[in-house]
Parts: C-alpha cells; sequence; structure tokens
C-alpha cells in the first residue's frame, strides 16, 4: 500500500498527468452530458463528428504552440504569432494568382522564418524585454498583411492550395497530418540533437550555460525562428481552409491560446525543462473546451469567462503548493 502510495505522489508530480487527467474529465463531462459528442460518422470515406472537428480545429493553435513551446523554454515569449499567422497567410494568396504553389509556399515559410528571425534579433541581440520585442510584431504585422492585400479579404479558389485545409488523406482532415508532421520534426530536433539539451541549459540558467560552452542569444534566435515558420505553418493551413486571408482577424488572440496550451501542458514561463506533448495535450485541451461550450449551447457572451474559470482550475491543480493545501499532508514521525 505504500509503495502504491509513494507510485502515485511520483505520478502526481509529473508536469503532463495533470492536462491529461482535464482532458479525460472533459471528455467523462461530455460523455455524462452529451453520449451524442462522440458521434462519429462517415460519409464518401471521410469522418465526420465533434472529435474530429476538435482534431481539425486544433491543428493552427497547435503547430503555433509548438513553436512557442521553444521560445518560452528559453525564457521568452512570442505574442506576435497571430500578426505572422495573418501576414503569411496574406503572402500566400497574394501570390497564388501569378506563382506555383510551391513557390507560394515557399515564400509564406520565408515571411515567417524572416518575422522569426526579426523577433529573435531584438531579443537576443539588441536585448529587447521579449514582451516588448514581440509586441512591436503584434502591432505592426496586421498593418503589414493589411498593405499585401490591399486592405481586401483575398480569397481563392485554387484546389491545390484548398487541399492543404480541406482535402482528406485516410478519412481524416489533411491538416491534422500537418500538425503531427511538425510535431514530430520538432521532436526529433529535441530529443535527437544536442539542440534541445541546449534549449533547457539555456533557459535554465544563461549565464551558466555559456560558461559550459553553450551561446544562449544563438539558441534563442533559432527558437524565435523556429516560432515564426511554426507561425508560417499555420497561416497556410487557416488561409486554406477558410480559402481567405483577412488581415484583421485572421489568428486574432490566437497568440493567447498558444501561450496557455504551453503552460496546461507544464511547460514553465520560467524557462528550462519543457514538454512538447503537454502542449500539445493543452491545445487539445482548450480546443475541446470550446467544442464543448457551444455543444452545450452556452451564451455567447458568457463563452470567454467559462473558459477562463475552466484554465484557472486546470492551472491551479497543476500548482503543487495548490494540491498541498488540498490533501492532507503526511506526519513527520520523530525518533526520541
Amino acid at each position: 500500500m505504500g509503495s502504491l502510495t509513494a507510485s502515485a505522489r511520483k505520478l502526481a508530480r509529473h508536469k503532463i498527468v495533470w492536462p491529461v487527467v482535464a482532458l479525460l474529465a472533459l471528455m467523462l463531462l461530455n460523455l455524462i452530458v452529451m453520449p451524442e459528442f462522440f458521434s462519429v460518422e462517415v460519409r464518401d470515406g471521410r469522418l465526420y463528428g465533434n472529435l474530429i472537428d476538435i482534431l481539425k480545429n486544433a491543428t493552427p493553435l497547435t503547430i503555433i504552440a509548438i513553436g512557442m513551446t521553444l521560445v518560452i523554454a528559453v525564457e521568452g515569449i512570442d505574442i506576435s504569432v497571430g500578426s505572422v499567422l495573418a501576414i503569411s497567410g496574406a503572402m500566400a494568396l497574394f501570390m497564388l494568382k501569378d506563382y506555383p504553389l510551391w513557390i507560394v509556399l515557399l515564400a509564406a515559410l520565408g515571411t515567417g522564418l524572416l518575422c522569426g528571425l526579426w523577433n529573435g534579433m531584438l531579443v537576443s541581440v539588441i536585448g529587447i524585454q521579449p514582451m516588448v520585442a514581440t509586441l512591436i510584431l503584434l502591432t505592426v504585422g496586421r498593418g503589414i498583411a493589411q498593405l499585401i492585400t490591399n486592405g481586401q479579404v483575398l480569397n481563392t479558389s485554387d484546389k491545390a492550395y484548398s487541399f492543404i485545409g480541406k482535402g482528406q488523406f485516410l478519412g481524416l482532415p489533411f491538416q491534422i497530418f500537418i500538425a503531427a508532421a511538425v510535431f514530430l520534426l520538432v521532436w526529433l530536433l529535441k530529443s535527437k540533437t544536442a539542440f534541445g539539451l541546449f534549449l533547457e541549459a539555456a533557459g535554465g540558467n544563461k549565464t551558466a550555460s555559456a560558461y559550459a560552452g553553450v551561446r544562449p542569444r544563438f539558441i534563442l534566435m533559432t527558437a524565435y525562428t523556429i516560432t515564426g515558420v511554426c507561425a508560417a505553418i499555420a497561416g497556410i493551413v487557416y488561409s486554406s481552409n477558410y480559402a481567405s486571408a483577412d488581415a484583421n482577424n485572421a489568428g486574432l488572440w490566437l497568440e493567447l491560446d498558444a501561450i496557455l496550451a504551453v503552460v496546461i501542458g507544464g511547460t514553465s514561463m520560467r524557462g528550462g525543462r519543457f514538454y512538447l506533448g503537454g502542449t500539445v495535450v493543452g491545445a487539445l485541451f482548450i480546443q475541446s473546451l470550446t467544442t464543448t461550450i457551444y455543444a452545450m449551447g452556452i451564451a455567447p457572451e458568457s463563452i470567454l469567462l467559462v473558459k477562463a474559470i475552466v484554465v484557472i482550475l486546470v492551472c491551479l491543480i497543476q500548482s503543487d503548493i495548490f494540491r498541498g493545501m488540498l490533501l492532507p499532508q503526511r506526519r513527520k514521525t520523530v525518533n526520541p
């Protein structure tokens, strides 16, 4: 019994456990209140249902949150990812009329890469605080997107481009496989190269890592660059799914959901160790919560409030101090 309790306590300290528990609890609530929530239908070889919608609609958020995890792991933050998404989507649809698809995709990805380099340079080279540095692109970014689109909402009927966001593969939305590919690439970068170790070292203590031979500025710039590319991929998926580029509304407030997904997934805002799998679970939790709120028919004016309360509860449950206040403490035995 004692070993079982010790194992439970050890498991409870693992960062990814609580977001998984929160996601399962949300699914259990849906199972009790709305059993039809889990129904999945096959139509014309395609899967339809709330679970499929959650996976599909969470794709842009998941991709951006994966990049955001790297930045937060090194004590940074990027609040411009929503604007980078809008710029990349606008660039893609602007060029789609006159250029082949592969050039369009490279241009959109290159746009995100440049935005990431810009943020990385401001933070790592010039030394501007991450929040202020990325606030610049957050503000200016949508203006740049409006210049690209000439203030109009660009639309497209290109079938090849639309396949990215609307296409199906093996019965599932194609964009799900894009998110899986991004996760796999970043996971390989973290686990199979020294980059992940350098990232955690620079995030844990920049001075000590510098003495150990790690270049924190280079690591920081690389993290911001990857985040910019991730935001560009999300912009391509987003604009393809809606077959349009709206400079004002595309990706609006998505940066806040991305930060929440990272925090819910167990990565500390203080930097250091990070959890890509936890971030994916956090993104799925946020999208599942949004879908659940809509499915329950909660009044639109209350959605943000309900969402905030649930997220606060999840964050509190993750806190060791908060759980210690709720659970009975073991008494220490003192030998005479």
